[in-house]
């Protein structure tokens, strides 16, 4: 009479058990991909923030008075640059790596000197994205350190050999008009030339005047 009633509890309990079980796999992939998504928002913001810091160095530059150096000691002189009487800004402030969570950044210096010339984060971790960059940061494909992605004023060096021309370079002079006749034909300077020969009534005439006494 009871063994229907324990079954039936056996059944229940061993759903209830598979139930959990699931429910803890979903939970645990639904927390692996927000973290997944969470890392690509940082990933983004990083490359915002970088690109921020990258044109702040080169308004920088653009902005150096005659006499004064292009590249800043201190990032913290994006934010007032001391060459300026007034405030002049090239930063709206002191952006936090969204990697790390702090305010520290890796700095790249122009070689022989301490002038700022790029930032990277200092995170050592692999970056989820690596490729599909946009044009500024190509040469960010490939990496296996988000400490790699270096921002740059100027952005990145062009190829070589693209045949890149100044502006103020001098225009080729324009091609010749083509001719309306073609010209003679060249003679050979090896092919002598043909004496020129009398007429024969000429010639007759000569002989004649040989043979008559003066």
């Amino acid at each position: 009479m009871h063994r229907p009633a324990r079954r039936q509890r056996g059944f229940t309990y061993l759903g209830l058990i598979i139930l959990v079980a699931i429910l803890g796999l979903v939970g645990a992939a639904g927390l692996k991909m927000g973290a997944l998504l969470q890392r690509q928002a940082a990933e983004q913001e990083l490359l915002d923030i970088g690109a921020q810091f990258a044109d702040a160095l080169q308004s920088y530059a653009g902005a150096t008075p005659a006499g004064q150096p292009q590249q800043p000691a201190t990032l913290a002189a994006l934010l007032r640059d001391p060459r300026f009487p007034q405030v002049r800004r090239h930063l709206r402030k002191l952006y936090v790596d969204p990697i790390t969570g702090r305010a520290e950044w890796g700095l790249l210096y122009q070689p022989g000197s301490q002038g700022i010339i790029g930032v990277h984060s200092l995170s050592s971790s692999a970056p989820l994205k690596v490729g599909n960059f946009e044009a500024r940061f190509t040469g960010f494909e490939g990496k296996s350190h988000l400490s790699e992605w270096q921002f740059v004023a100027g952005g990145p060096v062009p190829p070589a050999g693209l045949g890149l021309v100044p502006a103020d370079a001098a225009a080729p002079p324009p091609a010749a008009p083509p001719a309306l006749f073609p010209p003679p034909p060249a003679v050979p300077a090896s092919e002598p030339v043909p004496p020129e020969v009398a007429p024969p009534e000429e010639e007759a005439g000569a002989q004649q005047d040989a043979r008559d006494p003066p």
